[in-house]
């Protein structure tokens, strides 16, 4: 009896170390919806720190969309909407006299970027956060109207743009390009797949063709939507 329960004990340590592998990879199909539709794919590769490995930290892959109509893009560089690109930035309300608008009436565009993962486990329950941080992004270009908030000549003129081609993860506006990051629920439904669920924070950016007011050429839509998604893990 002693050795069955002491099997039994055995058997419980060893599955409860294999709930929270050490290391961890996930291929992942998630779809944004609302007032856009934002399909994306990505691999993250998970690296448990502590005994158990509950919480991880790792680094992924990840191939963004988004198609939506009609959206207004607003001037992107920090040192414009809020008049510093330190941290301060953060904390500080927009000047708005210095925000010009782009209005574009499609969005279609791409972007392939690294993300950082940080995440906790609960038995078959997964609770995390990941952003992009660098990389690079694609699109066709396309003419919008741009409205100008202190140049009369330059106000209500068609200007092309196309997607900002460089993506660099930076603070708060100070960032460059295009860049996703989520807040996801995910659950366990066997040993390799999984549901997953949570909020999408999308910076979406245009670059005009010309250098238009306060010498800017950028230009940001920023989104909020719920996604789903689901994972695969081959190797868990």
């Amino acid at each position: 009896m002693k050795k069955i329960i002491l099997l039994l004990l055995l058997s419980h340590t060893l599955s409860a170390q294999y709930s929270y592998p050490k290391t961890q990879q996930n291929l992942d199909l998630a779809v944004d919806f609302g007032s856009a539709l934002s399909p994306s794919v990505s691999y993250q590769n998970l690296y448990g720190i502590g005994k158990a490995g509950r919480f991880k930290i790792g680094w992924g892959i990840r191939l963004n969309s988004f198609f939506g109509g009609q959206k207004n893009y607003i001037t992107a560089p920090a040192k414009l909407t809020s008049g510093t690109q330190s941290i301060v930035a953060l904390f500080t309300e927009n000047i708005a006299s210095n925000l010009d608008t782009l209005q574009l009436a499609k969005s279609r565009l791409g972007s392939l970027n690294g993300t950082i993962v940080l995440q906790y486990s609960i038995k078959k329950l997964d609770v995390g956060f990941n952003i992009d941080f660098v990389g690079f992004s694609f699109g066709k270009s396309q003419r919008g109207k741009f409205i100008a908030s202190e140049s009369k000549s330059l106000n209500n003129t068609l200007q092309t743009a196309k997607p900002t081609p460089f993506n660099l993860l930076l603070i708060s506006d100070s960032d460059i390009g295009s860049l996703n990051s989520e807040l996801y629920f995910r659950y366990w439904a066997s040993n390799r797949l999984a549901v997953r669920a949570g909020a999408s924070f999308q910076f979406l950016e245009y670059t005009t063709t010309k250098t238009l007011t306060f010498e800017n050429d950028r230009f940001r839509h920023k989104a909020l939507l719920p996604f789903v998604a689901i994972t695969y893990a081959p190797f868990k």
